[in-house]
């Protein structure tokens, strides 16, 4: 039976303190004091500190940051800077968040410079790792390998994410990394860091076991794909959209030898990816673990805490709201196949400016079933929890009907700590749906357009499986959660597989809105456009048709060329002064 990191912070806090005390009470104290680093150059030690640096990977644990700003599962940067979704809630709420949606970013927002400080903070626990490791010369060859290994993963991973946010930023190893000097990390950003990632993830790869007992570290199938995904992040032009077949190249083995491993498997339905009762599941390559119990929910999801309806039992606090443009993505036509070119010309209906007892007559028209997995929308069951109505919504004036869905546990794993909406749903942040998708992507650039088809069709295939539609729900006469649920679909769900992909143009964009659709709302979108060099097209688009929807909309601006990017937090630059100079230097489209 495998066991399980439960959100590294805890668990990196029990292994500490069995180094140099013992107490049966610590799942349930705060830590009392520091352990010096002499007490940490042991095989448990060491341990500990590797687990601190997993502690960073879900983005909390930072003093002086709300856990929203730096969360791994990117709602605020990947999600409401692309046409994904609104800030949601009401204008007043979190007006950081409102710059960063409308692109107005400044290098003194907080999330901005909070997203920093937590992503250098893991890298910062990672080198620790290394150094500290270098003195503790009683531990097996074959578990320093494993040590060095998981490290090296991890500040791949925390760089990967600081190369996606800004244009040029320094790489921090172990060789430049002192501890107990301030000074040391004081290193210029001379541009992308690609190679170096590459590297760490590549040093992983090769040392890493294709299985692992604890399911919250990585494989060497993780690191595999990471590799190929640091790759894909290079595959075309930020600006131009140019493709860069090499990178691509490098990318298309590492994602065939995934999937010939035979180890992973798309779940027969879809919504199985967004359950607790399904994680760590046969679709899954990497997860980001979190745990919560009544009595400790600091491994729990804070980061997306903010990002539940208004109704209860949650209550709190409506933000993360899907678009009008998403919604309209999952509608088919006659033949089951997406519009490509033609998704937004109408809307799907919605109840905007209905109160939950007005009358409303749903939307018709065919629909991916991913939809209702997806967006929390009118007359649909959410979750199993009651059916979605407008009083699920802060402010409908202000950011829409809809409700995000995917990161919000099941009735089972609510209301276990204080807050409900902490839970100990997964991040599924690497699965093989991914894998099918990008090798596809490879495949329309340098391979073979029948193949790419066969691989979209493979997840197409799944979302189409009737099983995992979300059935038909009637409302019960006792409460708003008294309802029935039917043994029929709850919206007109038609989707087919594609019989051909004309040509490479054609392709191209199928595979790009497959991705969307299979990926909606996890925080991948505004990324996925920066590595596709197509944001400024898609989103002066979104924006066009957005502000007659959206009044605080009507003054935003993607700008070509500094938009793709964030800005160096100015709080950053001006630490990094050495001998009367910043060694950091800001992006210059934001001097």
């Amino acid at each position: 039976m495998k066991t399980k990191i439960v959100k590294y912070g805890l668990a990196a806090t029990a292994l500490l303190a069995s180094v140099t005390a013992c107490n049966d009470e610590f799942l349930t104290r705060e830590p009392q004091g520091q352990y010096s680093p002499a007490a940490l150059k042991s095989a448990g030690g060491v341990d500990g500190l590797l687990l601190g640096a997993y502690a960073m990977v879900d983005g909390q644990g930072l003093d002086g940051q709300a856990p929203w700003n730096n969360d791994i599962q990117s709602w605020v940067f990947g999600g409401i800077a692309s046409d994904d979704a609104y800030k949601g809630t009401d204008s007043g709420d979190q007006p950081e968040q409102s710059f960063i949606e409308k692109y107005d970013f400044q290098p003194n927002n907080g999330h901005i410079t909070n997203k920093w400080r937590g992503l250098y903070k893991g890298i910062a626990r990672t080198n620790d790792v290394l150094n500290t490791l270098k003195d503790v010369p009683a531990l097996p060859e074959a578990r320093r390998k494993q040590i060095v290994a998981e490290a090296r993963f991890l500040r791949g991973l925390f760089h990967f994410e600081a190369q996606k946010m800004w244009k040029t930023l320094p790489y921090i190893d172990d060789a430049t990394f002192q501890l107990n000097d301030l000074e040391s990390t004081k290193v210029p950003n001379a541009g992308p860091i690609w190679d170096k990632i590459e590297a760490d993830f590549k040093a992983a790869m090769d040392a890493l076991p294709e299985t692992q007992a604890e399911v919250g570290r990585p494989t060497k199938w993780a690191a595999m794909a990471f590799l190929a995904k640091a790759y894909m992040y290079q595959g075309w032009d930020v600006l131009t959209g140019a493709p860069n077949t090499a990178k691509l190249t490098a990318a298309k083995p590492l994602l065939e030898a995934i999937i010939a491993s035979g180890k992973f498997s798309l779940m027969p339905r879809f919504e199985q990816n967004f359950l607790i009762a399904f994680r760590n599941n046969a679709e899954s390559i990497w997860e980001v673990q979190y745990a919560v119990s009544s009595a400790a929910d600091q491994a729990a999801t804070a980061g997306v805490g903010l990002a539940h309806p208004y109704i209860d039992p949650w209550g709190c606090c409506g933000f993360y709201q899907p678009s009008q443009n998403l919604v309209n993505a999952f509608k088919t036509d006659a033949s089951g196949l997406p519009l490509l070119d033609t998704f937004n010309a109408t809307d799907v209906k919605s109840d905007q400016g209905l109160k939950y007892t007005d009358p409303f007559v749903p939307y018709a028209g065919n629909l991916d079933p991913r939809l209702d997995h997806t967006v929390g929308r009118r007359g649909i069951l959410f979750k199993d929890f009651k059916i979605h109505g407008s009083d699920f919504i802060r402010d409908q004036t202000y950011a829409g009907p809809y409700s995000p869905k995917k990161h919000i546990a099941e009735k089972a794993g609510f209301g276990i700590s204080g807050w409900g909406n902490l839970s100990s749903n997964n991040y599924r942040i690497m699965r093989y749906g991914m894998i099918l998708l990008w090798l596809a992507e490879v495949e329309v650039e340098v391979g073979s357009l029948e193949k790419a088809k066969d691989l979209v069709n493979q997840v197409r295939a799944r979302a189409a499986n009737p099983a995992g539609f979300v059935k038909k729900a009637v409302q019960g006469p006792a409460s708003r959660d008294d309802y029935s649920v039917l043994n029929e679909p709850a919206a007109n769900y038609v989707i087919k597989p594609y019989t051909a992909f004309t040509d490479k143009a054609m392709a191209r964009k199928a595979v790009r809105f497959e991705s969307r659709l299979e990926f909606g709302m996890e925080g991948h979108r505004f990324f996925d456009l920066q590595r596709w060099g197509v944001q400024a097209e898609v989103l002066k688009a979104y924006l066009a048709e957005e502000q007659k929807k959206r009044v605080y909309l009507k003054d935003a601006v993607f700008t070509k060329g500094k938009n793709e990017f964030f800005p160096i937090p100015q709080s950053a630059i001006d630490r990094s002064f050495k001998t009367g100079e910043p060694t950091l230097t800001q992006n210059p489209a934001y001097k």
